[in-house]
């Protein structure tokens, strides 16, 4: 049985810009005054592009998430400077967009993306497993990781396309 980290896991670029909302709900009832969004209690974009570079680099030594996609029946991905800075800006744009930040995401959508890249659900989780080792490394509280896990493992449908037999 997967833990709730593994069923909440990334891909190398899992994110969707599905644009949180910023305010509280129920502020009228509660007396609660707006509720900070995530991209807020994050630490904003230079807190995010500091999240992102730490895992984009774990992510890149990890043969678990196989991030050239050698042996998949692709064509191996190229980690030259050039590239991986294109994947780290998207992945921030990303993560900005996603969590109520300002930032516009410029990518594709993440199925036309990741087509045909033959990423497993244990290539999946393994990227979910090395998120959570950033996140734990620069001290995200849990109650934020939570909510940005849930955001990223409602991607995994887009991303993976080599389910975990049953």
């Amino acid at each position: 049985m997967r833990s709730k980290i593994w069923q909440m896991a990334i891909g190398a670029a899992a994110i969707l810009s599905l644009g949180l909302s910023s305010g509280c709900n129920n502020c009228a009832v509660s007396g609660a005054g707006p509720q900070r969004s995530l991209y807020e209690r994050l630490g904003g974009e230079a807190a995010i592009q500091a999240v992102v570079d730490d895992f984009v680099g774990r992510i890149s030594e990890n043969p678990k998430v196989n991030i050239t996609r050698k042996g998949s029946g692709r064509t191996e991905w190229q980690a030259t400077p050039a590239n991986v800075e294109r994947v780290k800006k998207l992945l921030v744009e990303q993560i900005c967009a996603a969590t109520g930040g300002p930032q516009k995401y410029s990518g594709r959508d993440m199925k036309t993306v990741h087509a045909g890249m033959n990423i497993s659900d244990g290539e999946f989780d393994a990227a979910g497993a090395d998120l959570k080792a950033t996140l734990d490394k620069f001290k995200v509280p849990a109650a934020e990781q939570d909510e940005l896990m849930k955001i990223i493992v409602s991607t995994r449908g887009d991303i993976v396309e080599r389910p975990a037999k049953m």
